[in-house]
């Protein structure tokens, strides 16, 4: 009985980053406010409310501020026991989008899984398991981060699977590209030779516009090139790929670079 009175007093007395909590409060804030000025007239012409969409997203921002201090308070060496599964749970996540009845698809792309009233995309998941593992993994194997084959191509081996399924299964290209920066990132602060990291990022690059040249040509997935060189005409297609880079332009023109503000038109 002492033992768990004690546990759950270390859990209560576990240090809290007042500091950290206050910078994530400001952003969260700051975003919901901005959610309200963006979505305000969107939603009083669907839903006949100005403020459907940022109740909502308020409702999130509290669960999430609420599941952050639980979180804060649980010690983080606790995850390193469970890495190994961490990196099977996430790329079992990711897999689940075909599963009839769970994957839904939407705009030609299935990267969302449907439980109940409850619609999310596995690869937000994935990215935390993904750090969780790579957190583990670099730290049980310090001792070879300086060594070309056991210390960096192996790690990023363990991208290959995951990147597999975003790519071919969800068309999900950039989330591939967070998870690259977000590994590499932690690599080097692992205390990876910098050079490998060079050498690696102009390998990447090359092949990534290589394959969307390809996929380009071969009409399978090019709109992702499309969508990259659409930045130099947008108004080639205003109303597709164009249309956010025109939609900034607007920004733009109407409130410089600090915008309008919250002021009523």
């Amino acid at each position: 009985m002492n033992k768990k009175v004690n546990q759950t007093s270390n859990f209560i007395k576990n240090k809290f980053d007042f500091v950290l909590f206050i910078v994530v409060l400001v952003l969260l804030a700051t975003g919901i406010v901005m959610v309200l000025s963006a979505s305000a007239p969107t939603s009083l012409a669907e839903n006949g409310k100005s403020y459907t969409y940022v109740v909502r997203q308020l409702i999130f921002g509290i669960v999430g501020v609420i599941a952050m201090i639980i979180i804060s308070k649980i010690d983080y060496h606790i995850y390193k026991k469970f890495y190994w599964p961490a990196y099977i749970v996430a790329n079992i996540l990711l897999i689940l989008v075909i599963v009839p009845g769970l994957g839904s698809n939407s705009s030609g792309a299935t990267r969302w899984l449907e439980l109940g009233p409850l619609r999310f995309q596995p690869s937000e998941v994935a990215k935390v398991l993904l750090i969780i593992f790579y957190a583990g993994y670099l730290a049980d194997h310090k001792s070879e981060i300086t060594d070309f084959w056991r210390g960096f191509i192996r790690p990023l081996a363990f991208l290959i699977p995951p990147f597999l399924i975003l790519f071919f299964v969800q068309n999900h290209l950039s989330v591939c590209i967070v998870i690259a920066a977000i590994v590499g990132v932690m690599m080097i602060a692992a205390g990876i030779r910098m050079l490998y990291v060079w050498i690696t990022g102009a390998v990447g690059i090359a092949g990534i516009a290589g394959l969307l040249v390809y996929m380009q040509a071969k009409d399978a997935g090019g709109f992702r090139l499309s969508r990259i060189l659409s930045f130099l005409d947008p108004w080639s297609d205003p109303t597709g790929d164009g249309w956010q880079v025109i939609q900034s332009f607007y920004a733009i023109g109407s409130g410089g670079l600090f915008g309008v503000g919250l002021r009523r038109k």
